[in-house]
């Protein structure tokens, strides 16, 4: 595993191949000096591996055996862009490299020796973006335009650095089979798909995201590689173990024999992607599937590569991890991974239930009372370590003393959308009022926020499952996914069966492409999301780390989150799910403004810019009245008008 990347290009006066040039990588094929390279494969299983170059492999270059399994060669006449495969044993059909950084055929076809130094970046001074500072937005290259290209998605890009948003979350590239998926079954691990354009499409992409200031970061899948293009196996016999048992294929083998070149293997890849495309960091996909009894974790050694490689810019880790555990954000020295945040699916959950009063399946646990998402704005995860009944077992771990900050929130996201049976958004499943309010606690609140593609301007497009396999694979993926919606009764049903989208249909897959003009059609919900993004960065006291909150229960369906700033200087969120509340006294002290002052409105949901019918006084003289399916901001900077009757709404008009 590199400790840092290093520079590839040969000093002055050096021409020709040199191998006493140090490696960038433990493995796959690096450019070196006279149109010369480097190639390194781990195959232990192995008695002799021959490279072959060219389409039609007619140069054959054995490669030396090392003492640890390993084999390389320096190979002259091997300039960028060259086609290379791997002969094992002197038979059989030549495989992709495992570390391939390009695979033009896709991944049963042969490798291309790529130079990462000929791309000129422009993001000399980017330092990135922190924990702090983040606004997700997770988007899928090959649906958020109707080209599916790098390129094609990189002239969206100023409409979400206008947005507000600072992190873009990029769902899986690296290689998998078939002409479209969602990526979660990638084999070759170093390699962007060749569906989205070519690696340097990829790097444009970046250059460009730097530019208007967004980092970038990219969901990768380090718990199992997918069904189709996998050659892992006809390498080593220790790449996969059978002590443990995963959800979606083989385990991989980070804790027993052998596993010390596939723990190098992994923790090189992440770098790879900071070093070489200039990434911001990494989603990592399912951690709970990602075995290890090993002293030091493989997310230990995966973040302190991310870590490295970043070389002073500053690096995201963010992690799915259904089971809630707190180690993975703990620091290494005492015994974590070192990860920024996890995602909160309990928040999501409750929020599911509230806006819908869908309580199926996994959100059986949650009931969307508004002392959930009181808790939730002030510790985080719901679930603990107490009984989680959906799994029979306890779940999660206390997270004191974590900030807010550290727990993703999001009322969408790629799995939970298509998981919805017809894969529609959350706006077609809930009211305007009630969407809106929710939007605010989620854009406010002290969690990250995270959208999902389209969800800025409530694009009509469902999101899918859908997944392109050969003919046999793709009956069974099929089969597969109905099983998984079983768990929904509502979903089990024959006629909801017949209904499910077919996975492998090319259908399925352009009906979730975005139509980004639905835009302009829809400017109400991008002009809110916009405000409220403005609010969250530009407003002092709900700036992320910069005071205290405390937050109570209201009534049934309504609480209210208190921001304590400095000097008095307060905001309240008051949230209402239900009708409207009107009431002439509340017995709530976090609804006393700080001595000397009293609460203005600052923003309204129901604001007439956002589509709402506009907002009376909220803290009057007759009592509180907080409107129905609505959230209102108050501020204790200034006092009210004890005569105002028409508050102040958004001077931005759609």
């Amino acid at each position: 595993m590199p400790t840092a990347a290093r520079s590839i290009d040969p000093p002055d006066g050096r021409d020709g191949p040199d191998a006493s040039i140090p490696r960038r990588y433990p493995v796959g094929a690096e450019v070196r000096p006279a149109g010369a390279a480097h190639v390194r494969v781990w195959a232990p299983k192995c008695g002799r591996v021959d490279l072959l170059i060219g389409a039609d492999g007619a140069r054959a270059v054995p490669l030396e055996r090392e003492a640890d399994g390993h084999f390389s060669a320096l190979v002259p006449d091997m300039p960028a862009g060259a086609l290379y495969r791997l002969r094992l044993e002197g038979e059989g059909t030549p495989l992709p490299d495992p570390a391939s950084r390009f695979q033009p055929e896709g991944p049963h076809g042969p490798s291309r020796l790529v130079d990462p130094a000929a791309f000129a970046w422009t993001d000399t001074g980017w330092r990135g973006r922190t924990l702090t500072e983040a606004v997700i937005y997770e988007m899928h290259v090959g649906t958020f335009t109707p080209e599916g290209s790098w390129d094609a998605a990189l002239r969206e890009l100023p409409a979400l650095a206008d947005l507000g948003v600072t992190v873009l979350e990029v769902m899986p590239v690296a290689e998998f089979a078939g002409r479209f998926g969602w990526g979660y079954d990638g084999v070759g691990l170093f390699a962007p798909t060749r569906l989205y354009g070519e690696p340097d499409a990829f790097r444009r992409f970046v250059d460009r995201a730097h530019a208007l200031g967004l980092a970038v970061i990219l969901d990768v899948v380090y718990n199992h590689f997918g069904p189709d293009g996998n050659h892992a196996a006809c390498f080593s016999d220790t790449w996969f173990s059978d002590t443990y048992e995963n959800e979606w294929g083989e385990p991989i083998n980070f804790d027993g024999p052998g596993s010390r070149p596939v723990r190098d293997f992994f923790a090189a890849n992440a770098a790879y992607w900071i070093d070489e495309y200039h990434l911001d960091g990494l989603r990592l996909d399912a951690t709970q599937q990602i075995f290890d009894a090993s002293p030091t974790h493989i997310l230990a050694e995966v973040a302190a590569a991310v870590r490295r490689a970043g070389a002073g810019r500053a690096t995201l880790l963010v992690g799915e991890n259904e089971s809630q555990d707190m180690v993975l954000l703990a620091p290494p020295e005492r015994g974590g991974c070192g990860l920024d945040a996890l995602w909160n699916d309990d928040f999501h959950h409750s929020a599911m239930v509230a806006l819908t009063g869908r309580n199926e399946a996994y959100y059986s646990d949650h009931t969307g009372r508004v002392q959930e998402f009181v808790s939730a704005a002030k510790r985080g995860f719901l679930f603990q370590g107490q009984r989680y009944a959906w799994q029979g077992k306890r779940r999660g771990t206390p997270t004191a003393g974590a900030p807010g900050a550290a727990f993703v929130t999001f009322l969408q996201n790629h799995d939970q959308i298509a998981n919805s049976g017809h894969a529609q958004r959350i706006h077609a499943l809930t009211s305007p009022g009630r969407l809106r309010a929710m939007t605010a606690l989620l854009l406010l609140g002290p969690g990250t926020p995270m959208l999902f593609q389209g969800q800025e301007f409530a694009a009509s497009t469902p999101f899918f499952y859908f997944a392109d396999h050969k003919p046999e694979l793709a009956v069974a993926v099929a089969e597969g996914r109905a099983e998984f919606l079983g768990q929904f009764p509502t979903l089990a049903t024959p006629a909801m069966r017949r209904r499910l989208t077919p996975p492998q249909a090319e259908e399925t897959f352009r009906r979730s492409v975005l139509d980004h003009g639905e835009r302009a059609r829809n400017i109400t919900v991008w002009i809110m999301h916009r405000d409220l993004l403005a609010l969250r960065r530009d407003d002092r006291v709900f700036r992320p780390a910069a005071g205290t909150i405390d937050g109570a229960v209201l009534g049934e369906e309504a609480f209210a989150l208190r921001w304590f700033g400095t000097d008095g200087d307060d905001r309240l969120l008051l949230v209402n799910l239900g009708r409207g509340l009107n009431r002439p006294s509340i017995a709530e002290p976090l609804l006393a403004p700080p001595a000397g002052r009293g609460w203005s409105l600052l923003w309204s949901s129901e604001d007439p810019a956002y589509g709402g019918g506009g907002t009376a006084a909220v803290d009057a003289p007759d009592g509180w009245h907080v409107p129905g399916h609505a959230a209102v901001v108050l501020s204790s900077a200034t006092a009210p008008d004890p005569d105002a009757s028409d508050p102040k709404q958004s001077d931005r008009d759609p």
